[in-house]
């Protein structure tokens, strides 16, 4: 892995030199724009949209929509005096318990690994944490930005994940269409619908879950760059149904047969390890 951050977190008086790395991976399939007669790569150009002349980099400069088509400049020395104190400290400002903090919070992940000297301070604080089952909060600047985060534990690792801070999450009440009450909820459904997910829970195991469409995408370039016809099979109809309660009863009994099928794979599993 690519080391994109060098620093330390300071814990108290503690300074623990730590190592960061990218946790996730954008695995989209991306597609260049290409011209339709000789397959070229479209270029984009950046022009002036009141005298359509194409502008180069050191022309442009950044403003600030206050009201529509009225702007404020703001130049790179107003910038430099925002800029926050180049540090590399990860600073832990409070612990609370992980179940505190909604995922609507978590923005972006990334591994810590302990610096030439913080083998030992890292393991104590990794330890510290993982049985009192905290997690801390803590603030980082990542390329001239500073970011709330959330330092925890992933299996035997020190991982930061960054964080929105509180006025970035739109509040839910602007969403139309929420209903206030929930005393319209039939008694029968509502036991039907409880069945069903109780039919479909299970413990959480990620390797099951794959990006279907992803894996599809790319069977498709596989044969074109083979040369091949291709061939996807037909999705399987599902049924319209508008009655709710019609609905729920066809969908508790397919989920009944999920939940055997769950069960003889778990035994299976539980047969084959012993």
């Amino acid at each position: 892995m690519h080391t994109m951050w060098k620093g330390s977190i300071s814990f108290g008086l503690v300074n623990i030199p730590v190592k960061m790395y990218t946790a996730t991976e954008d695995k989209d399939i991306r597609f260049r724009q290409l011209h339709k007669e000789d397959h070229s790569p479209i270029r984009y150009q950046k022009t002036c949209q009141a005298c359509e002349k194409e502008v180069n980099n050191e022309d442009i400069v950044k403003g600030y929509e206050y009201q529509p088509g009225e702007y404020v400049i703001i130049e790179e020395s107003d910038l430099k005096e925002l800029e926050p104190e180049a540090t590399k400290s990860i600073e832990i400002l409070d612990f609370v318990d992980l179940k505190e903090i909604d995922p609507i919070y978590f923005d972006k992940t990334y591994y810590l690994s302990p610096g030439e000297t913080g083998t030992k301070a890292y393991a104590l604080l990794k330890s510290a944490m993982d049985e009192m089952n905290k997690i801390a909060i803590a603030k980082i600047i990542i390329r001239a930005k500073e970011s709330l985060a959330a330092v925890r534990i992933y299996k035997k690792c020190i991982v930061l994940e960054t964080i929105f801070y509180p006025d970035e999450i739109r509040d839910y009440t602007q969403v139309p269409g929420i209903p206030e009450k929930e005393d319209n909820v039939n008694a029968n459904e509502l036991k039907m619908a409880k069945q069903i997910i109780e039919n479909l829970s299970t413990s959480f195991e990620p390797e099951k879950y794959s990006n279907d469409y992803r894996q599809k995408l790319l069977e498709i370039i596989e044969a074109k760059i083979d040369g091949k016809e291709t061939k996807l099979a037909p999705q399987a109809k599902r049924t319209n149904v508008v009655d709710l309660m019609t609905a729920l009863q066809a969908s508790l009994e397919e989920t009944k047969g999920k939940k055997k099928q769950t069960r003889t794979r778990k035994k299976s599993e539980q047969l084959v390890n012993t």
